[in-house]
């Protein structure tokens, strides 16, 4: 069984299951506590970007606990 990837707590980015630090933000508060997924391909264009305060794309998670 695979390992679930981690989201971090800061900006919500997915990060992969082994990393030790945010690949956005450089946060090292992860976890595989989340729920919900949505990928942004064009935040300076998507209200959903702009309500998360997400400036680069990728994929994030919508609820991080």
């Amino acid at each position: 069984m695979a390992k679930p990837r981690l989201a971090c707590r800061e900006c919500h980015y997915i990060n992969m299951p082994d990393s030790q630090a945010c690949e956005n933000c450089g946060a090292s508060s992860l976890t595989e506590d989340w729920a919900g997924y949505v990928v942004i391909t064009h935040p300076e264009e998507s209200d959903i970007a702009t309500e998360m305060n997400v400036t680069e794309p990728g994929g994030y998670a919508l609820k991080v606990r």
